[in-house]
C-alpha cells in the first residue's frame, strides 16, 4: 500500500497549489466571472455543460480540506474530471501530467504532433456538426488533428510538447482543457 502514498502526496500538493492562486472565496468567485465572461464572448455560444462541470469541479478542488478528506470527496472530484473529459479525445485520456509534459518540452523532448483527420473523411465540424460547406470551411487543431469550423477553432496557443512555440490554431475543448496553464494541472488534481 505504500506505493500509493506519492501519488496522494502529489495529489495534495497539486491541490493546495491551485488553492494557493485565491486569496479566498471572494477571489475565487471574482476570478470565475471574468473568466466566464471572456470565454462567452470570444466562442459566442453557450457550452453550458463544459462551464458547469468546469465549475463544479473548481468549487468541489477548493471547498475540499486537505485534512478532513475521504475516498467518498475524492470520488466526487474525480467523477467531475470524468465529466469534463471527452471519451473520444486522446488527450483527455492521457495519464502523463502537465509537470511531466513541461519537464520533457524544457529538455527538447519533443512528442510528434497527432496525425491530422483527412479531409476526405470528415464533412462535418466536429464540435457543432455543422456541415462544411464552400463558405464554411475546414480547420484542423494543431493540438488534437481533429477538424472543426473556423467558430469552434478560433483559439491560438503555443504547444510546447510538440516543439510549437509560436501560438497556432486549437479548437475550444482544447485550449480550455489542454493547453491553457489553468486547466493544464487538471490530470494531476
Amino acid at each position: 500500500d505504500s506505493h500509493q502514498s506519492v501519488p496522494a502526496a502529489a495529489k495534495i500538493a497539486t491541490r493546495e497549489k491551485i488553492r494557493s492562486r485565491f486569496h479566498g472565496s471572494n477571489d475565487l468567485i471574482h476570478r470565475l466571472f471574468v473568466c466566464i465572461s471572456g470565454v462567452a464572448d470570444q466562442l459566442q455560444t453557450n457550452y453550458a455543460s463544459d462551464l458547469r462541470s468546469i465549475l463544479k469541479t473548481l468549487f468541489e478542488v477548493m471547498a475540499t480540506k486537505p485534512e478532513t478528506e475521504d475516498k467518498e470527496k475524492q470520488k466526487k472530484v474525480n467523477q467531475g474530471l470524468r465529466n469534463a473529459a471527452l471519451e473520444d479525445c486522446a488527450l483527455c485520456q492521457e495519464s502523463i501530467s502537465s509537470s511531466e509534459l513541461a519537464a520533457k518540452a524544457r529538455d527538447g523532448d519533443f512528442e510528434d504532433p497527432p496525425d491530422w483527420v483527412p479531409d476526405e473523411v470528415c464533412s462535418f465540424c466536429t464540435a457543432c456538426k455543422a456541415p462544411f460547406t464552400v463558405i464554411r470551411r475546414k480547420h484542423h487543431c494543431r493540438s488534437c488533428g481533429k477538424i472543426f469550423c473556423s467558430r469552434c477553432s478560433s483559439h491560438s496557443a503555443p504547444l510546447p510538447r510538440y516543439g510549437q512555440m509560436k501560438p497556432v490554431r486549437v479548437c475550444t475543448h482544447c485550449y480550455m482543457f489542454h493547453v491553457t496553464p489553468f486547466y493544464s494541472d487538471k490530470a494531476g488534481i
